[in-house]
């Protein structure tokens, strides 16, 4: 018997005069901090973004390409990588080369990569939270653990929730989640920031709508 089935036995028998009817454990933290209208709650997404030091763009949903081929240009990337269920007119302009997202792709491959390009699952506005879920516009996890430049696209206000409770009422636990605040950073012990270390260095997020949303 190794540590893993001891350690499991002990629980077994801890849990074995459970009654299987007890009452369910009670929720009653609070789902989100504050009441704030749909544009509160873009605008504050977008703060706490940047306060993680993502790059925040706003625009519409027929200006995206434009914007997505002047990211792409001021990173000077020559090569994106693309999921294969990204909406193809997102980069009709793009001159860059565009590398698929293979599951034979070497870390290696991917790290000559400049930038990607994907989707997201949902937005959380009061930790700044971005969250993928593997969906055919975000690709496998790697894509976007591997290449230095991230460019993701979040949809507003359909994707933007308040709070983490909320968030995780959209997101099935059983797919490859991998939750984003800001890009890839670490300190060392003089509290030196190191940026890039198991992750993208630089994180664009355009934030995109049919137009302006307006408080209520």
């Amino acid at each position: 018997m190794n540590s893993r089935e001891r350690i499991l036995g002990r629980v077994r028998r801890a849990l074995a005069d459970t009654p299987a009817d007890e009452a369910p454990i009670a929720r009653e933290y609070l789902r989100e901090h504050g009441r704030r209208s749909v544009a509160e709650t873009v605008e504050l997404l977008a703060e706490n973004l940047a306060d993680y030091r993502a790059v925040v763009h706003h625009c519409t949903d027929d200006a995206l390409p434009d914007v997505l081929v002047r990211l792409l240009a001021e990173r000077g990337a020559r090569s994106v990588l693309v999921p294969p269920g990204l909406p193809p007119h997102w980069l009709a302009g793009v001159d860059a080369t565009r590398v698929p997202d293979r599951a034979v792709s070497t870390p290696q491959e991917l790290d000559r990569v400049d930038s990607v390009v994907t989707g997201c699952a949902v937005a959380i506005a009061e930790t700044g939270t971005i969250v993928l879920d593997g969906s055919p516009d975000q690709g496998r996890r790697r894509i976007t653990l591997v290449p230095d430049h991230h460019i993701c696209v979040v949809r507003v206000p359909g994707q933007v929730v308040s709070s983490v409770p909320q968030g995780l009422e959209r997101l099935d636990p059983a797919r490859p989640l991998t939750w984003i605040s800001g890009p890839s950073a670490t300190s060392d012990i003089e509290l030196d920031r190191v940026e890039g270390v198991h992750g993208p260095r630089t994180l664009d997020v355009v934030l995109v709508g049919q137009g302006r949303i307006e408080s209520t």
